[in-house]
């Protein structure tokens, strides 16, 4: 493992190699490139596992998210680099406050309007005026900057983040995949710890709040995020853990006589801090940009301004980011703070200027077009253009040169990357740190995320997403403040509470058709396994081809099987019948399907659920998906039947995990209480309807024998089999088989065990300590009452089959029935959600979980 001259970013101006790089380059010579490589996987592994798409079945990472070398800081660099963004962030925050207030830098000429007014980061209705004065305290909460060392050894800002200062999350995760999985690099190293940033963070954001009124409550803090769909998803997971936030979307809060509320079971509690990951322009449809995809909240602004919640960072602080602005720092730092910036920026030229253009006009090569207002836009070099492309920029530029500034180009500055070989190769990178604001001073993460650049990245000054990371190091010294952690605070003693009314709406949705959809998973491959056993025994005997048509029909109710080839697995054709069930695993099907949907809501649920669930659904769904993939499913022979039914085992065994892991890891009531609840119902209405199949045989009332094929199946379908040869021996009854299945409550898979645990769960959900719904409990209790008076009456009637063979109506009514408590359900608990679920109706797979099953 050679150590190249390029690596400028070891090595000091005379070629040293820098003192605090010596630890970590001696760990990696130690452990050679063959056990590198090793590591390398090992941590993309890791984060595949923990990382946002990792509940996607099939789906990997596009490229390395994690470098396992470091990038260590020495100890006087950061406190030097802390200042200096210290510095900064007091700036930008002065800044937005007299942009948002009175507004004298554009009065003075040292900001020219075009920056402001033409900004569609600017929010009007965010300004401080005579008539309203926001009660909220700064702008600025939390900050980010982009670094990058110049050709000096001096640290430049290539930009600032003051919108939401996103990656913090990230940085703490990338620590702790790299302790996990490269533990020796740790040992004496010497590093500080990013926890105590956390902490600090978090007793910053419960001292925004208001003093609580009631003896024991806790501030209400909650994290604002867009949803499941952002590509910056999980690190809100995180954030809001860490942060002890309630993790919400806009449709999980509303605004009311000047307050934020967000919507649980038990009715509406008060947020008193929003830390908001969304765009400031989408939070209030009534005073911002309308529509935002019906994530915003409307009168968010009107109780921001008044006090009755506080927004971090607040709203309009996105206006700092325009890269125009950054021109104007320096001699705004001299106005604000009467100070010159200790750390300075890359230099920017705004274009709006006519000295400035004639400058870059004349240096061509040594700058870098962009839009003033957009930062997300790369930069466009002026060298290296063909002719074309070179004048319709200059024709841009002169049709509106106060639209664009102009950034120095600087070479960055070089750090070792591991390749997937193992070995090291120079890379160029930049630098993100953080800071947050106390209430006192501005903290720093002692770490951060380095990113590698591209020479493309190089040349336009972009900083990419989807490029490896570096954990970042800050070495120890005396002054460090890890140790002391956030400053006391004296709080009253929490009251006992082992209710869950606190639960948003949103979520105890999600949970419910989380259980619906597990369900739906398991019921799907019960009945598929048993019709792969079924045909994949000797030639049928006319019992069995009468158990198989009843099988067939439903097969055919569960969507499992056309109605068209339900005849033909009927007769018992073997190859074609075998391709037919074979086709429920290809892409679209409706197995697949159910991974997309338990994916999709799994992930939604990463805030709630336990690590060990989460793992398991994580593993189980990627492993499943991988398994229905390898089916050969064009085949129906013996041998694809057999791998397709060992596929089928490991459904059953993976849905009954996650079952028995909720059961025993997952409190009893909230989240849980929702997802049995939907566990519950979904069954009910799933053996409700194959039994109104079963026992609709043509001729049975006259022939009872018509009735025994059906009996036996509905046995083997709920796994009951066993019990009743012990109960009963080998003799077949209607009665006792259907008091078996339908209304011996002891046993786990019948029905009344299913409607009696809806019951109870509603019984639960209206307790004093719930959130209402006895009404629900009592309807269903009289279903409960309906399955018993079914098997009741076939036990009484003197002619058994007939009163078997009369049951469907009423077991219909029954599946009827139950769907429409759980549409009183819906209305109870979830009818504040913008989108609702359609029950029975198989959804399609929603856009970003096509083809991925």
């Amino acid at each position: 493992m050679s150590l190249s001259a390029a690596h400028d970013e070891m090595v000091d101006g005379g070629g040293r190699l820098r003192p605090h790089w010596s630890h970590v380059l001696g760990a990696f010579r130690e452990l050679g490139e063959q056990v590198m490589a090793e590591r390398v996987r090992a941590l993309d592994a890791v984060l595949a596992e923990e990382g946002n798409a990792a509940l996607l079945p099939g789906a990997a990472p596009t490229s390395r998210r994690l470098d396992p070398f470091p990038l260590p800081i020495a100890a006087a660099e950061f406190r030097a680099l802390e200042a200096g963004l210290a510095q900064r962030a007091r700036l930008l925050n002065l800044l937005l406050e007299d942009v948002y207030g009175p507004q004298r830098l554009l009065a003075e000429g040292l900001l020219p309007p075009a920056l402001v007014a033409a900004n569609p980061a600017f929010l009007r209705p965010g300004r401080r005026t005579d008539e309203v004065t926001w009660r909220g305290g700064q702008r600025l909460h939390v900050y980010a900057a982009d670094l990058i060392r110049g050709p000096d050894g001096g640290w430049r800002v290539l930009a600032d983040r003051t919108a939401d200062a996103a990656g913090a999350g990230y940085a703490l995760l990338n620590r702790r995949a790299l302790l996990r999985v490269m533990p020796e690099l740790f040992r004496s190293a010497g590093i500080r710890r990013l926890q105590p940033f956390f902490d600090i963070w978090q007793d910053a954001l419960e001292r925004l709040a208001p003093p609580p009124e009631g003896e024991g409550d806790r501030p209400g803090l909650a994290l604002l995020t867009p949803g499941h769909g952002d590509k910056l998803w999980y690190e809100h997971v995180v954030l809001a853990r860490e942060l002890s936030c309630a993790l919400v979307e806009g449709g999980d809060l509303t605004a009311r006589n000047g307050r934020l509320f967000l919507k649980t079971l038990r009715g509406l509690r008060q947020v008193d801090v929003l830390l908001r990951r969304q765009d400031g322009r989408t939070l209030d449809p009534l005073e911002l940009e309308p529509g935002g995809g019906g994530r915003g909240i409307a009168g968010l602004m009107d109780a921001a301004r008044w006090g009755g919640v506080r927004v971090l960072n607040d709203p309009g602080a996105g206006l700092a980011e325009a890269p125009g602005m950054a021109a104007f720092l320096p001699r705004l730092a001299s106005r604000l703070l009467g100070e010159e910036l200790w750390l300075p920026g890359a230099e920017v030229l705004w274009m709006g200027d006519a000295g400035a253009r004639e400058r870059v006009l004349a240096e061509p090569e040594a700058w870098r077009l962009r839009p003033a207002l957009d930062g997300t836009v790369p930069a466009m070099p002026l060298a290296g253009q063909s002719r074309a492309e070179r004048e319709a920029l200059l024709g841009r530029l002169a049709a509106n040169p106060a639209g664009f500034a102009a950034c120095a180009a600087l070479p960055a500055s070089l750090a070792p990357f591991v390749t997937v070989e193992g070995r090291l190769v120079p890379r160029p990178f930049a630098l993100r740190l953080f800071l947050v604001f106390d209430g006192a001073a501005w903290r720093a993460l002692p770490g951060g995320l380095a990113r590698a650049l591209s020479e493309e990245d190089v040349r336009t000054g972009r900083l990419p997403l989807h490029t490896p990371a570096k954990d970042v190091w800050v070495a120890t010294d005396e002054q460090d403040w890890d140790i002391l952690g956030p400053r006391h605070q004296e709080m009253a003693p929490l009251p006992i509470r082992r209710d869950s009314g606190d639960l948003p709406s949103r979520v105890a949705d999600d949970f419910f058709w989380l259980g619906r959809y597990l369900e739906r998973l398991e019921g799907a491959a019960r009945l598929l396994r048993v019709a792969v056993l079924a045909l994949g025994g000797p030639d049928p005997t006319p019992r069995e081809l009468a158990e198989r048509r009843s099988l067939a029909s439903c097969l055919a109710a569960a969507g499992l099987l056309a109605e068209e080839k339900a005849a033909e697995f009927g007769h018992g054709i073997t190859t074609a019948a075998g391709r037919d069930l074979l086709a429920n695993a290809r892409d679209g099907a409706i197995l697949p399907r159910q991974f997309g949907h338990i994916a999709r809501l799994a992930g939604r649920l990463r805030d709630r659920l336990t690590a060990e669930v989460q793992e398991r659904l994580t593993r189980g769904l990627r492993r499943l998906a991988d398994a229905l993939r390898a089916l050969p499913t064009g085949q129906g022979d013996r041998e694809a039947l057999a791998a397709f039914d060992a596929v089928l085992v490991d459904i059953l065994t993976f849905t009954a995990a996650i079952a028995g892991l909720a059961a025993e890891n997952m409190v009893r009531g909230g989240g849980r209480l929702f997802l049995d609840l939907g566990r519950r119902l979904e069954r009910t209405q799933a053996i409700a309807t194959e039994m109104s199949h079963l026992l609709d045989q043509p001729g049975a009332a006259q022939q009872p024998g018509r009735l025994l094929p059906a009996l036996r199946l509905s046995l083997e379908l709920r796994d009951s089999v066993i019990t009743y040869r012990s109960r009963y021996l080998s003799v077949m009854q209607p009665a006792t088989v259907l008091d078996l299945v339908l209304a011996d409550e002891g046993n786990p898979r019948s029905l009344a065990h299913q409607v009696a645990g809806v019951r109870d769960l509603l019984a639960a959900l209206a307790a004093p300590d719930g959130a209402g719904g006895g009404d629900l409990s009592a309807r269903g209790a009289a279903l409960f009452e309906e399955v018993q008076d079914m098997a009741l009456g076939v036990a009484q009637a003197r002619h058994q089959a007939e009163a078997a063979a009369a049951l469907p109506p009423r077991l219909h009514a029954l599946c009827v029935g139950m769907g429409e408590l759980s549409d009183a359900i819906t209305r109870r608990y979830f009818a504040l959600l913008p989108a609702v679920h359609s029950l029975g109706v198989e959804e399609a797979a929603t856009p970003e979980l096509q083809g991925t099953a």
